[in-house]
């Protein structure tokens, strides 16, 4: 028997299989984004070790992000063939054994290399994750579902940034931090795997249709709003890794001078990051979605023009509103694109995350060209630009 929307008894909040499903994601979110970003911190090490200028350096990332973004183009089918949860579970194996792997890479090259394929593997979780999400969690309670997601995402970036920063600081080998972040990766494997429940009202698709997922990206291109929702996830993520790519170099230099471990403790910002996305993600129904994301722009728009001054306490509140204000708006729009898209809704959030880690790959190394020429004042005047495109963009969204 087929059940109708009326009559599907889906995952509230509240619940015991909410609680699971919230613990999975967070686990889910921890080896995703751990392991991303885990470079961040060790890119002053990567242009010491390996005498590579900034943008060079900033490659450990966008390689990582660059094939992230092509895999999310087919990663969404091939999940609508073979499952939601089989196939996040597979891609999280995958790149933390990828991560332990890439702890013994002789030279920058293979480092690249194997970030790359880090990048493929990851492709198979944060666009099925939302589709899960949208599928299994009541529509009242998906907002709140998809901010608990995000929040799962930076405590993940978070711990990841942080236990690096630790590690290098007390055994000066980059090698050991990936090595460690890979073996912490492979437990969060099991939490997942373990605490998912089951797709209900998952339906498989009979193979992978090239034809039909050509279709399916052309209506959603086609659709204005997701198309201005595609280009906020390139301009929103091309800013805020951007400013964490080089926030090392100037912490680790005048007139900051802080060690490894005091420049990876800084990213302990992030734990307000995941707590807004979550707070965000509640209010929308409230205040609806296009003020709130456009409260989330304005809270990162404060935070860089913050962050120029050289003090270390205006540095440090300026990157906690602009992670508040990126993890609040990046929520807001992912659950926007789930909702608005009606139809092949992970191909949908696949290309918003395409746009998405488009913009971390580009923008985050073509960011390193203004730290040389101009320094953190470059990275505020691209990142105030971006910003205010995004400003634009919303304000259009809101108005339909």
């Amino acid at each position: 028997m087929i059940q109708t929307e009326s009559c599907k008894t889906y995952l509230r909040r509240g619940t015991p299989a909410y609680r699971w499903v919230t613990l999975a994601l967070v686990a889910a979110g921890f080896t995703t984004f751990a392991l991303l970003y885990c470079v961040q911190p060790l890119m002053p090490v990567f242009s010491a070790t390996f005498g590579v200028a900034p943008s060079v350096s900033s490659l450990s990332l966008s390689v990582t992000t660059a094939m992230l973004a092509i895999g999310m183009l087919i990663m969404g089918p091939v999940s609508d063939a073979f499952g939601r949860k089989n196939v996040m579970a597979v891609s999280l194996f995958a790149v933390a054994a990828l991560s332990i792997v890439s702890a013994f890479s002789p030279n920058w090259t293979s480092l690249l290399v194997f970030r790359a394929f880090e990048g493929l593997a990851l492709a198979g979780v944060p666009a099925i994750g939302m589709a899960y999400l949208a599928e299994e969690v009541h529509p009242q309670d998906l907002g709140g579902a998809m901010g608990l997601y995000i929040a799962g995402n930076a405590y993940g970036g978070l711990a990841g940034r942080v236990l690096v920063g630790i590690v290098l600081q007390y055994t000066h080998s980059a090698r050991i931090a990936l090595g460690i972040v890979g073996v912490l990766g492979l437990l969060a494997v099991v939490v997942f795997y373990f605490a998912l429940p089951p797709s209900r009202y998952f339906v498989a698709e009979r193979g992978l249709s090239f034809h039909a997922l050509k279709k399916a990206f052309a209506t959603h291109l086609k659709d204005p709003g997701l198309a201005a929702l595609f280009v906020i996830g390139f301009l929103l993520m091309g800013s805020f890794v951007t400013v964490y790519n080089y926030a090392s170099y100037r912490l680790l230099a005048p007139p900051f001078d802080l060690n490894q471990a005091a420049a990876g403790a800084v990213f302990l910002v992030y734990l307000v990051g995941g707590a807004a996305s979550a707070y965000f993600g509640r209010l929308v129904g409230r205040f609806g979605r296009g003020a709130m994301f456009l409260a989330g722009l304005a809270f990162m728009l404060t935070g860089i023009f913050i962050s120029v001054v050289d003090t270390l306490l205006f540095f440090i509140a300026g990157l906690s509103l602009l992670t508040v204000g990126f993890f609040g708006a990046h929520a807001v729009a992912s659950g926007w694109v789930s909702r608005r898209a009606v139809v092949a809704r992970a191909q949908a959030a696949s290309l918003y995350l395409f746009c998405y880690y488009v913009g971390s790959s580009t923008i985050g190394s073509f960011g390193g060209e203004f730290w040389s020429m101009a320094g953190w004042p470059g990275i505020v005047g691209l990142v105030t630009t971006l910003l205010s495109l995004a400003v634009l963009i919303g304000l259009y969204l809101r108005r339909m």
